[in-house]
């Protein structure tokens, strides 16, 4: 039986869907976290890396460390192939060392062409492939002669399903970070002003602890905003009590999807979402209410909390389901990565 080794940072457990992945295609797999054992956000290191004057330092200190005990366990373990996300933690030379006897695979979740993915931007020289979840760092790339893959994430359809559940008590979820992104704060604010008698719930983090204490001491609407993250299995769930799923893109998304777009449709929620021409090419018949501007993103919000229309938006979220389950897994998503390198 070959074998997997999978690095990742803790993605929202993504690199544990990937495995699931690789075990149903017949694969051993071992996984590695970037939080255990050694990470330059963990414990007091999370606040010392806060108020240092060098934070590149302590980074490259906590690499250094993670990269001798990485190669131990890839020593030991032997594996085929070694999958990352990412992989902003690895140095140049650690992936050079894997490709002598593994193939390397990386899949960006974050744009190569962000300030702070910088330095892994270089990693495709040092890897058999190079996933990336927005078309234009596949356009990036190409301008330097060099070729990555675009690749979207997936729905993992162990963790997000149907459930039975016809009591639709929710009228508006909203589940992703806030704070991080202007655009987000802006619209969600809009769309619980407009809809006040509206059941609206808002998970993510809207204005940390860490990041803001004084605005988080004073923030507003807390039965809205419930300023936390909270488990996939709860999502799902939420997922089964809902009527609208809406989704906003991060400012970063130009041509591609975020990992709610898929989750939402694969628990069978109908969703709203904003559009661009990837997405525009999965929904062509209306099975996901996209929006280009404010007001289509109220119409089409309108539209499916009006009860009469509630036939027709289940007939589109079982739509929108299976193109999902068809097309949009994460198994199908390894198949495509295997065949790129040629297993």
């Amino acid at each position: 039986m070959k074998k997997v080794l999978i690095i990742s940072s803790p993605f929202y457990d993504y690199q544990i869907s990937v495995g699931r992945a690789f075990e149903e295609l017949g694969y051993q797999i071992k996984i590695e976290t970037y939080d255990d054992p050694i990470h330059p956000f963990r414990g007091l290191l999370k606040w010392r890396h806060k108020f240092a004057r060098d934070k590149e330092s302590l980074r490259a200190q906590s690499r250094a460390k993670y990269d001798a005990y990485i190669k131990q366990v890839y020593d030991n373990y032997q594996p085929d192939i070694v999958f990352s996300y990412n992989g902003t933690i690895l140095l140049d030379e650690r992936l050079d060392y894997f490709r002598q006897k593994s193939k390397v695979v990386l899949w960006m979740y974050d744009s190569v062409q962000r300030p702070d993915r910088l330095r892994c931007e270089k990693h495709i020289d040092h890897a058999d492939a190079v996933f990336c979840f927005e078309e234009r760092d596949v356009d990036y790339y190409a301008k330097q002669g060099k070729t990555a893959y675009f690749l979207p994430l997936a729905c993992d359809t162990s963790v997000y399903h149907p459930l039975p559940n016809n009591d639709k008590g929710i009228d508006i979820l909203y589940v992703a970070t806030l704070y991080t992104s202007a655009k987000r704060m802006r619209l969600i604010k809009q769309v619980v002003n407009h809809y006040p008698q509206a059941k609206i719930l808002v998970y993510g983090w809207y204005k940390p602890f860490v990041k803001m204490p004084i605005k988080w001491l004073f923030r507003e609407k807390r039965d809205v905003f419930k300023n936390k993250n909270i488990p996939p299995a709860k999502v799902n769930e939420l997922f089964a009590r809902t009527k609208v799923a809406l989704n906003i893109h991060h400012e970063q998304t130009f041509h591609g999807a975020n990992q709610r777009l898929f989750e939402a449709c694969g628990a069978g929620v109908y969703q709203v979402c904003d559009a661009n021409p990837y997405i525009e090419s999965l929904f062509p018949n209306g099975e996901v209410g996209l929006y280009h501007n404010e007001e289509e993103m109220f119409e089409r919000i309108s539209w499916a909390l009006d009860e009469n229309n509630r036939e027709e938006r289940e007939r589109r979220a079982y739509a929108a389901y299976n193109i999902i389950i068809e097309q949009h897994t994460f198994t199908i998503r390894v198949k495509e990565m295997l065949k790129v390198i040629g297993e």
